[in-house]
């Protein structure tokens, strides 16, 4: 039971295609109510597609689960309406503290550039997320979001599936154009699919624990590498909202996870650490192992993979969720436009093309964080060590510290929906990248650049151009100095916006193309091109 939270508890609501025994087919349906779940159906709904959510349960996740979201989820919340309101009423903090034993080895700053709308991370309880997106939903039209449904089995056939659900009414059939499956980590619905899971399992236990309590600690990230207060292994804290903090103990291998979880040992652990005089109450406990791994293919026919039921990575450096949300980013547009018509199958297909590389990257990153944290060796344990001595003074062996690289986005560079540069370009806007936000002024009110470029293709120009057309799909034009004013030269410095330069923006606001001058056949082509359609 929580101190600080009282968990919703939705209605069951028999559906009519349930009541009429009829079996119905749907656009979109979405499996599992979380947040990667709920984003997807927001972003489907934003896109005019209508979705319906199943989940087996009837309330939000217990515990605080996912705590960090990094400035790209923020941005790509923000445009389906409810990024404003996390940025608020998360906690937000930059400064991350490292400490080698009983000294601080160095400390970081995470978004030392200034002008962004969003702040680089926030601290959020996933329940209290969760919730709000739950709103968002059955404020939405569009989105049929149906709690105690649990899928038991689906059909995937060539031109859509079928699934068959179970609720507290009994079995029934429905079916779907296209199937998204958001069911986490242990998906029902990769082993309905037959799906391969593939990677590596970290032989080290970590306990987390959410605590109720008024410290006097700053709003920073602080990662203790053999603290006097749990020798030999590492601690991580973290303020969240309600004067929640989360406390990570790593606790090693031989652990017993049921044994770690009791109050009577957990207690322990935290009152070595903050002082037997700091008042504190246990919000919620669990034992997980690091894992990192991903899908073998995020499309497996009518059945698309996201968030945690695609790919796993250990939670330093809060690249779960984030990467998830990003996912949903990816993956709307190009379904809308594949169910419109206007873009062939092979356009889906890059989403295993770019979130693949995205989970492979991220990957890569919780790996090495996990090999510095939790060494395998006495000589890499040797090595570490020697690390952290020389961060305390010397700036070379700072960057070598790895407490979590924590989550940026990762741009598509290698994209075949990219349109290669063929002039020079300084600053880091390359084409597979998502846009940087930049302070701007629209009818004379201040504004963001991300809030003006929409849900379609835009053609961002700082000189003359025309809107192109292909296949129906328009990209109008967002001209600086006309619709938009660069008041304070941020938007034109970010994206070296020489005169004439034209930018081509893919409907995730990523970069498709760029040229120093505006011409028509270019910029057709172009988005030709990341429509998959030459």
């Amino acid at each position: 039971m929580s101190q600080t939270y009282t968990y919703p508890e939705y209605a069951y609501r028999q559906s009519e295609e349930q009541r009429s025994g009829q079996v119905r087919r749907h656009p979109a349906v979405v499996i599992g109510a979380g947040p990667i779940g709920l984003t997807q159906a927001l972003d489907f709904a934003g896109r005019g597609i209508p979705t319906v959510i199943l989940d087996d349960n009837n309330t939000v996740s217990i515990g605080s689960r996912a705590v960090c979201y990094a400035k790209r989820p923020l941005e790509i919340w923000d445009r389906l309406g409810v990024g404003e309101e996390f940025a608020a009423k998360g906690v937000q903090w930059k400064v991350g503290k490292v400490f080698f034993r009983d000294e601080l080895a160095y400390q970081f700053d995470l978004l030392p550039e200034a002008h962004h709308k969003m702040p680089a991370m926030i601290n959020y309880q996933q329940y209290h997320l969760e919730e709000r997106l739950v709103q968002a939903c059955d404020a939405s039209p569009l989105v049929d979001l149906r709690w105690k449904h649990k899928v038991l089995a689906i059909d995937n056939r060539d031109d859509h599936a079928v699934l068959t659900v179970e609720t507290p009414d009994g079995i029934f059939k429905l079916e779907a154009d296209w199937v998204v499956a958001a069911d986490g980590a242990n998906s029902d619905t990769r082993r309905m699919i037959g799906a391969d899971f593939t990677g590596q399992f970290f032989q080290d236990r970590f306990l987390i624990a959410d605590v109720v309590m008024k410290a006097d600690f700053p709003t920073e990230r602080w990662f203790w590498f053999d603290p006097p207060f749990h020798r030999n292994q590492s601690v991580l804290l973290h303020k969240q909202c309600d004067n929640v903090w989360r406390i990570d103990f790593q606790l090693g291998w031989d652990a017993d996870p049921t044994e770690e979880k009791k109050p009577e040992n957990v207690i322990p652990r935290i009152q070595a650490m903050l002082g037997p005089d700091v008042e504190f109450e246990l919000e919620w406990v669990s034992v997980y192992q690091f894992a990192c791994r991903r899908i073998d293919q995020f499309r497996h026919g009518r059945v698309l993979f996201v968030g945690d039921a695609a790919h796993q990575v250990s939670p330093f450096g809060a690249r779960g969720a984030n990467t998830g949300v990003q996912d949903c980013d990816n993956l709307g547009w190009k379904l809308k436009a594949v169910m419109d018509g206007v873009a062939p199958l092979a356009l889906l297909d890059t989403f295993h093309e770019e979130r693949a590389y995205a989970a492979d990257d991220n990957i890569g990153h919780s790996t090495r964080a996990t090999d510095f944290i939790t060494p395998k060796s006495r000589s890499s344990l040797r090595l570490r060590n020697a690390v952290l001595e020389l961060a305390r003074t010397e700036p070379f062996a700072r960057p070598l510290v790895n407490s979590g690289r924590l989550s940026t986005p990762t741009p598509y560079l290698q994209s075949s929906l990219n349109t290669p540069d063929s002039a020079a370009f300084a600053g880091t806007m390359y084409p597979g990248t998502n846009c940087a936000d930049a302070p701007i002024r629209k009818n004379g009110q201040d504004a963001w650049l991300l809030n003006q470029l929409g849900q379609g293709f835009v053609l961002l120009s700082f000189g003359p151009a025309e809107p192109v057309t292909v296949q129906g799909i328009t990209a109008p034009v967002l001209q600086v100095g006309r619709d938009i004013e660069d008041a304070q030269g941020i938007l034109t410095q970010r994206y070296d916006g020489q005169p004439g330069t034209v930018y081509l923006i893919r409907p995730d606001q990523h970069v498709a193309a760029r040229w120093r001058r505006f011409d028509a056949a270019q910029a057709q082509a172009a988005l030709s091109r990341a429509l998959k359609l030459n």
